[in-house]
């Protein structure tokens, strides 16, 4: 197997390209990261497109196992292996208990059972050709998956007309990607390379067109309670004096309105207020 395939320097070039490209795809994220380690939240983010990457590429170094020719292959999907690897330790170290718990079950069922599942069946079930088609196929709905992982991702910016959780550099170096290892796939001759590479190129032409649409567009926030309408009810209770039994007729009301109006005079003068209740 040649390691390095000089005699058609044009697929040379599409592996390199692809390379230096998905590198940046997988640095992508680290803005993100960071401001999760600095904030020490998750901030309700989602760990599944990065466990799915992290099977995706996987799959793929067995694949280029199997195929000659595409030790290109196998040296993008190691360095994807070990970010998408970082990436999730730091979202286990990070996330709410319930979101870890989740992730560490799918971290337990994918990237582990169903990869060695896969492994050992197509490794003792078939042979030859017939190995690399299975393993091929097999790579090509997982990629689709990948790409098809930010649909969640445009749902929400459609529904906040927010871009805060869609970084446009992820979508850019996604689409270029594609674009790197459809052009290598066709040089190979390999379907399985060339197919899942024409879903990225749609999924992530159509996340730059949701960027410029919404870009901007201001997310729908809950309003600053400062700034929303105060409704103030005032009550007012005035104490008013009990009703004496009158026995001595109108002069004995007259003289008790008097002194009541006197000692209500004397209050105020004295600073004290009727009382009312604001609310």
């Amino acid at each position: 197997m040649a390691i390095f395939p000089v005699q058609n320097p044009w697929l040379f070039a599409a592996g390199i390209l692809g390379n230096l490209i998905s590198f940046m795809v997988y640095l992508a994220p680290l803005p993100i990261f960071i401001r999760v380690c600095k904030k020490k939240t998750t901030e309700g983010f989602q760990s599944i497109p990065y466990l799915v990457a992290l099977f995706s590429a996987m799959l793929w170094i067995f694949y280029a196992f199997y195929k000659s020719d595409v030790f290109l292959l196998i040296t993008s999907n190691s360095v994807g292996c070990f970010i998408e690897t970082v990436y999730i330790v730091i979202y286990l170290i990070y996330a709410p208990r319930h979101a870890r718990v989740r992730t560490l079950k799918i971290l337990f069922l994918l990237n582990t059972c169903a990869s060695c599942l896969i492994f050992l069946l197509c490794h003792f079930l078939f042979k030859g050709t017939t190995r690399v088609k299975v393993v091929g196929w097999v790579c090509v709905a997982v990629s689709s998956c990948v790409y098809a992982s930010p649909l969640s991702i445009m749902r929400r910016v459609i529904r906040t007309k927010s871009i805060q959780f869609m970084p446009f550099t992820l979508s850019f170096f996604l689409t270029l990607s594609a674009i790197a290892w459809f052009f290598y796939g066709m040089l190979m001759k390999d379907i399985f390379i060339t197919l899942p590479n024409i879903l990225g190129l749609i999924f992530g032409t159509l996340q730059m067109v949701l960027y410029v649409v919404y870009k901007y567009c201001k997310m729908g926030k809950v309003e600053d309670p400062e700034k929303l309408p105060v409704h103030i009810v005032k009550t007012s209770i005035e104490i008013q004096p009990s009703e004496e039994k009158n026995t001595s007729g109108e002069n004995q009301k007259v003289d008790d309105h008097t002194a009541n109006n006197e000692k209500s005079a004397e209050g105020i003068s004295n600073g004290i207020q009727p009382s009312r209740c604001q609310v």
